[in-house]
C-alpha cells in the first residue's frame, strides 16, 4: 500500500506533485465514493506511519487531504479529512519543526511555519468548517495544504538532512 504513495524521485510523479491540484467538486462523487477515499487514504497514511496525505500524494488530482494527530484535549487521536482546504488567517509568530514527507522518504528538515492558523474548508458531507490550529495540527495543515498547491516541505527547508539506517 506504502507503493501507492507518489515520489519525488520519480520525474512524472514529481510533476504531478508541483502542480496545483484542482477544486473537490462534490456533485462529481457518490457519498460512498466519498467515504472510500477517505478510508483509503486513511489507510495508506497509517501504514506509511505518516500524520497527513494529500491527494495528489496518491496520485489524485483532488484537492484534499487528511490527518491524524494527538488530541490534546483528551490524549486521543484526532482525525480529519478536509475538502478544499484553506488557510484563512496566520499568526506572526513562527514555530521551527522537523518535518518529513511521505513523498520524500528518508529526509528532513526544520521548517518554520506559523505558530497558529485558521483553517477554512468543507468536511466529507459538503458542510463548511473552521478550524483553529496551533503547534503541530497547525504544522500539518500548512504542510497539506502546501501540497495541494504544489508546494513541497524541500521548498521551506534550508538544510535537508538524510535518516540514518
Amino acid at each position: 500500500m506504502i507503493n501507492d504513495i507518489w515520489m519525488v524521485g520519480d520525474k512524472k510523479e514529481e510533476k504531478f506533485l508541483r502542480k496545483k491540484t484542482a477544486d473537490f467538486d462534490f456533485k462529481d462523487f457518490t457519498k460512498k465514493e466519498i467515504t472510500e477515499l477517505v478510508s483509503r487514504m486513511r489507510r495508506i497514511m497509517r501504514v506509511a506511519n505518516g500524520v497527513g496525505l494529500s491527494a495528489n500524494q496518491i496520485g489524485l488530482n483532488l484537492n484534499m487531504f487528511v490527518a491524524e494527530v494527538p488530541d490534546v484535549d483528551d490524549g486521543g487521536m484526532k482525525f480529519y479529512a478536509i475538502f478544499n482546504p484553506k488557510i484563512e488567517k496566520k499568526s506572526e509568530d513562527t514555530a521551527i519543526l522537523e518535518e518529513g514527507c511521505l513523498s520524500i522518504p528518508g529526509k528532513w528538515g526544520y521548517v518554520p511555519r506559523a505558530e497558529r492558523v485558521t483553517l477554512t474548508g468543507f468536511d466529507k458531507n459538503g458542510k463548511p468548517i473552521k478550524i483553529k490550529a496551533w503547534g503541530l495540527l497547525a504544522h500539518v495543515f500548512q504542510h497539506e495544504t502546501d501540497h495541494l498547491q504544489g508546494k513541497l516541505f524541500i521548498d521551506r527547508t534550508k538544510k535537508i538532512f538524510e535518516h540514518e539506517k
